[in-house]
């Protein structure tokens, strides 16, 4: 497998219909107001980055020659009490539940986590700006080994929720029925889990390629540090029980990389978790 770096990484693999393209960061933005950022998601042509403010947040952005603040901002709470303090993921397909993550540090030292999953009327969420009266379910991850970012796919025909884990080992990559997931208490319950392999480590995000069958494994390459991003085959990995790698692209940025989405097959966004500079374009030319 080969890892490519700096800004003269070239990557060739058909099912994201490019061809020995070079693809490189051609601008850094600082986005303030965002405390640590966690993630970022295209959803209906809008850019939404949410972080872990003095409360868990979202705000809407757009995007002409750089990231623009729209105005709109989103609170993760419930009666003004903080509820997703730590958000990590959103899956949201229209006409199916929206999902996020909250990944709960128990320890200072970080080897005890609470993952929880909520379902939300994302349309409510909008429009109020905050999660009182959108909250429809409330599931702990416990099939989960160190935290939750859940993400559709499509596997099978069929969306499924994807969600994965952060660790140094013993990660996985987990899918479950959104039906079975919106009436759980707990993601062991029987039903939810249908399929599962094992990934490397240090796991911040998932991005869906929709109509490649190509998950991305938004990663760092040490703990907390240095970006990554591994293109796998899903089909190929559940069927393997192991991630199958297409492509693993290395940046040589210090910080830690939280989020990264596609705005089309000739652009993407990363997001970090650091104060200035926090936000990155990426060119696929």
């Amino acid at each position: 497998m080969k890892k490519i770096f700096a800004s003269t990484f070239l990557f060739s693999f058909a099912l994201l219909r490019l061809s020995a393209q070079e693809m490189s960061i051609t601008q850094l933005q600082t986005l303030p107001e965002l405390g640590a950022a966690q993630g970022v998601a295209n959803i209906d042509d809008r850019i939404y980055i949410y972080g872990d403010r003095e409360v868990g947040m979202m705000r809407r952005f757009s995007f002409q020659d750089s990231i623009a603040y729209s105005g709109e901002e989103y609170l993760f709470t419930v009666d003004g009490k903080d509820l997703i303090n730590h958000p990590t993921g959103i899956a949201h397909v229209q006409g199916s539940p929206t999902f996020i993550g909250n990944s709960i540090r128990l320890n200072k030292e970080g080897t005890l986590w609470k993952a929880m999953i909520y379902a939300i009327d994302w349309d409510g969420f909008l429009r109020t700006k905050t999660l009182d009266g959108n909250l429809i379910a409330t599931i702990e991850d416990d099939a989960c080994i160190q935290g939750t970012r859940p993400e559709y796919v499509t596997y099978n025909g069929k969306m499924l929720v994807a969600t994965s884990d952060y660790g140094p080992s013993g990660n996985e990559v987990r899918l479950y029925d959104p039906e079975k997931l919106l009436e759980a208490q707990k993601t062991s319950e029987q039903g939810v889990l249908v399929g599962k392999f094992r990934c490397s480590p240090w796991v911040q995000n998932l991005h869906w390629i929709a109509g490649d069958g190509i998950l991305v494994l938004i990663q760092n390459q040490i703990e907390g540090r240095l970006w990554r991003l591994t293109f796998l085959d899903l089909d190929a990995s559940l069927k393997a029980g192991k991630e199958v790698v297409i492509e693993q692209i290395d940046f040589d940025r210090k910080d830690e990389l939280e989020g990264f989405c596609l705005l089309n097959p000739s652009l993407g966004i990363a997001v970090s978790s650091s104060r200035t500079q926090n936000a990155a374009l990426i060119q696929i030319p």
